[in-house]
């Protein structure tokens, strides 16, 4: 059952990749991309990571999408099209979804007897994770922060409109 589940995210997270090159809207192609970690969360799981899982849905497909969204939203000042959504969207997204829920509701059906698994010595503890990640990996963690948010900013300063145009659109709605 674990090959199942693996191969229907596995082609989930193909397809929400393959949709994030495709997208031509930024927010749509973010969508994606939330898609796309929640897979590999789903992924993690299924080897057995519940930490790295956890933290692939609190970090990446909840904070830094959310970071991302709102940065895509703050440069894309203009004003968008309504649509109804789009039909490819509809044709192939519906049954996606009755097959991967009808999946899942396989795999919770079939496995009535869980049993409790024993942990044994060579199991690493979140705490020994902790003292890796922030003693011995705290300045790549640090410096890779610091460097997504300068790329912020700079996106932010790129996107804005020079002083001067700012200025002759003041003066012009006068």
């Amino acid at each position: 059952m674990h090959l199942v589940l693996f191969i229907v995210f596995a082609g989930l997270c193909l397809a929400g990749a393959i949709n994030l090159l495709l997208q031509s809207h930024p927010i749509n192609s973010a969508l994606s991309l939330v898609v796309v970690m929640s897979s590999l969360a789903v992924l993690y799981l299924l080897l057995g990571a519940e930490f790295l899982a956890a933290a692939q849905v609190i970090v990446y497909a909840g904070a830094i999408m959310v970071l991302f969204t709102f940065v895509v939203m703050l440069l894309n000042a203009g004003r968008e099209e309504r649509t109804l959504g789009s039909r490819s969207a509809k044709a192939i997204g519906f049954p996606a979804v009755v097959a991967v829920l009808s999946v899942i509701a396989t795999v919770i059906l079939k496995a009535q007897g869980f049993t409790p698994v024993a942990l044994s010595d060579n199991i690493t503890s979140t705490a020994d994770l902790s003292k890796v990640l922030f003693h011995e990996l705290l300045l790549p963690f640090e410096v890779t922060s610091v460097l997504i948010l300068i790329a912020i900013l700079g996106a932010v300063a790129l996107a804005r409109p020079a002083h001067d145009e700012r200025r002759g659109r003041t003066e012009a709605g006068k």
